[in-house]
């Protein structure tokens, strides 16, 4: 007997098919509604019967659920009814129906680790994947051309985001203007909030507004804490105020002032913490906020900045409690220490500050380290002034931009968003012709740029009104209501990001080289970086729009690139043998190199991603030498921009082991002590391309961080 598929195409019979099927359903009753074996064969046997020689499988499944009736398994032929709709719609549907089940059913790798800081079990995070679904399908059918929906699927490039790019109105990343904000008043939700007179209160405001901000973009944000310094002098002022109208002596006015001070700072700061880790945004995650801690951005409270930055390192330290009560590392917000002349010198007088963040590094993995000296020597204004600023998020970097007063500005500005190229891609598809290569590449530049162009349009078309808290009360902007944000996007004041991957792999395909190597494969590598400088350039100047490289942190799309590379050109050893492509322009994770090395080669492919950058060093547990910390440290302020110290901090919960969780062959996680592999009872944090991830990877990110080797290792403490 022949069997007519919906589409027509003819198949052999297959009776266990239809067994298949009934059981399936059978699984998802009462036992009593269950169809015996017996059942199902005389089922099978009936349709047998018939004797035809052809048969519509629409015919097949109307039988069943007939005979299924008949035999008084009224809810198994409902569920069977249930199961084959379900198969219909997935059979009928485009992948936005067919990605909606996969999230709801749970049982997908890609929504379960498509993001390390979300858990798609959660409703908050299903719904915000959800609308994603949605949004992406608008996107793919409507919002973009076909070559580049095809480019994107293939592989060749990435534009990131989708599934928030139906909302015109978002953007990527941004620096909080929290200064306007807290001493000018904002609005949040139509409630007006005036200027805090306490530290306590501005710390509470300012999560508020950090949560609010979040929930109106896409990526990560930076607030500076020098912006809170004068809610220290505040309190101080009303608590001294306190005693002086108790008629205390001023000697212990301000000694009691002083110590209640002290105290509030504590509160502030842990409010602060607890705050943030528990709120979640309308992405379902917690706020993706970094901490700017840069005694140099003020003159007039540096004091009180100095209190805040050790409290705030005191209690990162002590990290926060999970379920069962134990401190782990939290993976917000990200931390990040500006190293100057004041604190990097053992006889500075802030110098007590960096050994504390040396501490902390050691334990919790931040902050992260910013360099002033380099940074200052790489941002240079119109004025030819060198600038030092933090990053938007994890490592997304603003443009020198100098205000109509001629005062260097950050926040307040943003990244309008990102398009990756695949520069592995470009390479194998050259297949080792040099002038095939720059041919293929400014062919796939213009790809990425035609989509940036995209985004930048429909940004172009938003107003005030669609985010009052960023672009009407201060966070971004002071704009009219109903008035468009079109100036915000030109003349430098925000950027948009030509992201690249791959770069090791590309330069070891065309000359046999890592780009590691003194020679030709380092030169290859850095022309090839110089190439999308100078694209980025071209369009800036023909458009007044601040393209900028971004050396894109692709922490899911490292796996989807890798895919796409094998399926298009087979695997090729040392280039698509493996489940991941290589970050940016890092040195490849399995590549041997020790940490002062790595750091010095990549501060010069650094300085050529303007838009975005970060190094680091896979280290082991340096918690008991701190000395080799404050040796790195200092190495990054004299020479990296931007870097950080990937250390290990891990928790499980079934029998309490402390140190390193690993990664067996299969790529499963489990706890070298108990052999626990349950993800829920394990607390694993590992760095993922820039900022801490707490709830796993993808197979290809995992398998990255498993063959990640170590830059300091034991035999060096030893020595």
């Amino acid at each position: 007997m022949k069997v007519i598929k919906r589409d027509g195409h003819v198949v052999e019979y297959c009776p266990e098919k239809i067994e298949n099927a009934i059981k399936k359903a059978n699984a998802e009753v009462e036992e009593e509604q269950q169809a015996s074996p017996t059942q199902i064969k005389n089922i099978i046997k009936y349709i047998e019967r018939l004797g035809k020689k052809r048969i519509l499988v629409e015919d097949i499944q109307d039988i069943i659920e007939m005979k299924l009736m008949s035999i008084g398994k009224y809810e198994l032929a409902k569920k069977y009814i249930t199961y084959r709709y379900t198969r219909e719609l997935v059979r009928k549907s485009n992948t936005t129906d067919l990605a909606i089940k996969e999230l709801i059913d749970g049982e997908s790798e890609y929504w379960n680790t498509e993001n390390s800081n979300k858990n798609a079990k959660i409703v908050t995070t299903q719904r915000d994947y959800l609308a994603g679904i949605t949004s992406t399908d608008i996107t793919r059918r409507f919002l973009l051309p076909e070559d580049i929906v095809k480019a994107h699927d293939d592989g060749i490039i990435h534009f990131h985001d989708a599934d928030y790019f139906a909302q015109n109105a978002l953007h990527n990343c941004d620096l909080i203007n929290l200064e306007d904000m807290l001493q000018n008043g904002t609005n949040i939700n139509g409630v007006m909030i005036e200027k805090p007179h306490r530290f306590l209160t501005a710390m509470t405001i300012a999560t508020q507004i950090i949560t609010a901000v979040n929930s109106s973009q896409y990526g990560g944000c930076t607030i500076t804490l020098t912006h809170l310094a004068p809610f220290v002098r505040s309190s101080y002022e009303v608590l001294l105020k306190k005693y002086k109208n108790r008629k205390f002596s001023k000697a212990d006015c301000e000694k009691y002032a002083k110590e209640d001070l002290q105290k509030e700072i504590i509160d502030g700061v842990q409010t602060f913490q607890y705050q943030i880790n528990s709120m979640t945004t309308t992405n379902g995650q917690a706020p993706f906020l970094s901490v700017c801690m840069y005694l140099g951005e003020t003159e007039e409270y540096k004091e009180e900045l100095a209190m805040i930055i050790e409290e705030v390192l005191k209690q990162r330290i002590q990290g926060m409690k999970n379920e069962q009560g134990v401190y782990i590392t939290p993976a917000f917000p990200k931390l990040l220490y500006v190293l100057e002349e004041d604190n990097i010198n053992p006889n500075g007088k802030y110098y007590y500050l960096t050994k504390l963040a040396a501490e902390c590094t050691a334990k919790r993995m931040v902050p992260d380290y910013i360099s002033e000296k380099i940074m200052k020597q790489l941002k240079i204004d119109k004025n030819g002034n060198g600038q030092c600023y933090p990053c938007m998020g994890c490592r997304s970097f603003l443009t020198p931009y100098v205000d109509s007063e001629g005062k260097p500005k950050y926040y307040g500005r943003f990244n309008q968003g990102v398009v990756t190229i695949n520069l592995v891609d470009v390479a194998l598809s050259s297949d080792k012709d040099m002038d095939a290569f720059w041919k293929i590449f400014d062919e796939r530049l213009e790809l990425c740029h035609r989509a940036l162009q995209i985004r930048h349009k429909r940004l172009s078309k938003v107003t005030s009104d669609v985010a009052p808290i960023l672009w009407q009360y201060g966070a971004l902007a002071r704009l009219k209501k109903g008035e468009s944000i079109h100036e915000l996007l030109h003349h430098g004041y925000s950027t948009i990001s030509l992201g690249y991957a791959g770069l090791y792999e590309c330069v070891k395909f065309m000359t046999g080289h890592s780009h590691t190597d003194n020679g030709i494969g380092k030169e290859f590598g850095l022309k090839v970086m110089q190439h999308l400088n100078d694209k980025c350039k071209e369009w800036k100047e023909l458009e007044d729009i601040d393209y900028s490289v971004y050396g894109t942190p692709i922490e899911s799309t490292t796996y989807k690139f890798a895919k796409t590379l094998r399926s298009r050109f087979g695997v090729i050893k040392g280039i698509t043998d493996r489940d991941y492509i290589t970050n940016s322009y890092h040195v490849p994770v399995f590549e041997e190199i020790d940490a002062f090395t790595k750091l010095k080669l990549e501060s010069e492919f650094q300085k050529l991603s303007p838009g975005g950058a970060i190094s680091y060093v896979e280290t082991p547990n340096l918690t008991n030498n701190l000395d080799v910390v404050l040796e790195v440290i200092n190495f990054i302020y004299n020479n990296i921009m931007y870097a950080e110290l990937n250390t290990k901090s891990d928790y499980c919960q079934k029998c309490g082991y402390t140190g390193e969780i690993l990664i067996d062959d299969n790529l499963e996680w489990y706890c070298p002590n108990c052999g626990n592999r349950d993800h829920d009872k394990l607390n694993v944090a590992r760095r993922t391309c820039g900022y801490i991830g707490t709830n796993f990877w993808n197979k290809g990110r995992t398998q990255e961080i498993k063959e990640r080797v170590m830059h300091i290792d034991n035999k060096d403490l030893e020595a």
